[in-house]
């Protein structure tokens, strides 16, 4: 291992003086604003029972706050939804489409457009906090072509990011743009521990004269699903959940869907059981991860006055609709996450239904620093009022989903038959994503309706549309039987949120009473729209 300065051995580096200041701080510190603490996990899904591993932070998180039952992404795919936590925007606003330098990920252009104006870069800057991140970032991050791991974004005081995608071993850290190399020892190598381990030295070492927040990215559940030895034996006896949308065909769904082979092969089967497995095994050393942090915040004097949120970047799908493993699709089992809150004056075993998203993420930790929400160009919403349990709070009903579709121009060597415009097709050349797979959504969630309309920018202009209230699995679409004033709204609310920006992707829903529905703008130009959608976006 190439040597490097720790967390701790970059603290030790202050000054004498400002050392021996830092112990009586005491009292300084209850009297400034709070901390913050996000941990984000990689690919954790919440409703095929991602969050059961998770036994410390249900009693250490959820039990002593709050959580959020309908929680979501914007894009279901790492990097855009990434940059959705750090901007606060739709995708549409912040320009990252997929995992790719090409699509926006952590490229040059990211890093001159939008890493500015990150919540933590204003935290950093404007709030007067001191800034730790720990983890993952983007998927490129650290690519040669967008600066490589020298580059460190603008707002944070200490970075130890992991280059490009998640591992668990073998991986490189960019060490506030040093490399550092890590093999395979579990003891000194296992990135969640080693995520763990920084973030005690930085409670321990850091200024006690400023509020702090913290971003800690762990790799697990993402693949390769490598857990710690001690927990290799862990669940043998569990499976991927069999519901109701398990191994069977997805008629009346999008092209892409229904190319999925159906039954599944035994083979397919048996390693998707294997991943679910195994990614359950990978979330016991987060749990331990959170158990150590909520530990040191307590000895330090500091939980109490400190916000802990909990989340994904995005859900993942075990043999839904015969898709064996992956995520990027419309549907809730990938678009919905988990999303538990602590802190101060969060009041303890509390469940909130209200429709929140993690755009939502940013402008809450910049509120709770105390920065003017106005000042920003964020989609999001603040979710400080929830938190509090304020009263009469003015809340959405809808959000937008967009995603766009990735393939490769040539074919697949494994699965010459497919042709080109796919990807992601393992196990049994059963494809996740192409070009066409683009689409853009409308998640309703209100009083009366628990609605998802979706359109396709494909040649047919296809349309998803689901009641979620008959049909919680999305087995059926009703595009064609749903009543056609409905349908007409949910299409002009799709074309308002997709050019939406700031206050304009917060106005009222298609079944709120603020609703204002303009006929006119109805199915004329539907496809161009449609296209729109993808052309915006570079």
């Amino acid at each position: 291992m190439s040597p490097t300065v720790s967390p701790a051995a970059l603290l030790r580096a202050l000054p004498l003086a400002a050392l021996l200041l830092l112990g009586p701080a005491r009292a300084v510190r209850q009297a400034r604003r709070p901390n913050v603490v996000l941990i984000l996990t990689d690919d954790q899904d919440v409703c095929l029972g991602g969050m059961t591993p998770l036994k410390k932070t249900n009693t250490l998180i959820a039990q002593m706050g709050i959580t959020f039952v309908n929680s979501y992404v914007p894009s279901a795919l790492c990097c855009p939804s990434r940059a959705s936590i750090l901007t606060g925007k739709y995708p549409h606003n912040h320009h990252v489409v997929n995992n790719t330098l090409e699509g926006n990920c952590s490229s040059k252009l990211w890093q001159k457009i939008q890493e500015p104006y990150t919540f933590p870069a204003l935290l950093k800057a404007m709030c007067g906090y001191q800034t730790f991140f720990a983890g993952k970032y983007l998927n490129e991050y650290g690519a040669e072509d967008a600066g490589g791991v020298g580059h460190v974004p603008p707002g944070w005081s200490f970075w130890y990011a992991l280059e490009k995608n998640s591992k668990y071993y073998n991986y490189t850290l960019s060490v506030n743009g040093k490399a550092r190399r890590h093999g395979e020892n579990y003891s000194v190598d296992y990135l969640t521990d080693v995520l763990a381990n920084m973030s005690l030295d930085f409670l321990e070492y850091k200024s006690n004269f400023e509020p702090f927040f913290m971003m800690i990215a762990t790799p697990a559940p993402h693949s390769p699903w490598t857990p710690a030895p001690q927990y290799t034996k862990s669940f043998q006896n569990v499976s991927a959940p069999r519901n109701s949308n398990f191994n069977i065909h997805g008629k009346n769904k999008h092209w892409l869907i229904r190319q999925a082979k159906t039954p599944m092969s035994n083979s397919s089967i048996q390693f998707l059981d294997d991943a679910y497995r195994k990614r359950w095994q990978t979330l016991l050393s987060v749990d331990d991860l959170i158990e150590k942090l909520v530990k040191k915040l307590e000895v330090n004097g500091e939980l109490d006055n400190t916000y802990i949120f909990y989340t994904s970047d995005n859900g993942f799908h075990t043999g839904q609709f015969s898709l064996p493993i992956d995520k990027r699709q419309l549907y809730e089992f990938d678009i919905k996450v988990p999303l538990l809150v602590r802190g101060p004056g969060i009041k303890p075993n509390q469940t909130n239904k209200m429709l929140v998203a993690n755009i939502d993420l940013g402008p809450t930790i910049l509120d709770i620093a105390g920065y003017d929400l106005n000042k920003t160009q964020m989609d999001g919403m603040s979710l400080l009022p929830l938190l509090r349990g304020d009263k009469n709070v003015t809340w959405r009903s809808d959000f937008l989903v967009e995603y766009q579709g990735e393939g490769y121009n040539g074919s697949d060597p494994t699965c010459p038959g497919l042709g080109p415009g796919v990807t992601h097709c393992f196990p049994d050349c059963v494809c996740e994503d192409s070009y066409n797979n683009t689409y853009a959504c409308v998640r309703t969630l209100s009083a009366a309706w628990d609605l998802q309309y979706c359109e396709f920018d494909d040649r047919e202009v296809f349309v998803e549309v689901y009641n979620l209230t008959a049909d919680p699995h999305q087995i059926n679409n009703i595009a064609k039987t749903i009543d056609q004033e409905i349908l007409e709204k949910m299409n002009y609310r799709l074309m308002m949120l997709q050019s939406c920006s700031g206050a304009t992707c917060r106005t009222p829903g298609v079944f709120d009473p603020g609703y204002r529905f303009d006929p006119r703008l109805m199915f004329s130009n539907h496809g161009l729209r449609a296209r729109r959608f993808s052309a915006q976006f570079l």
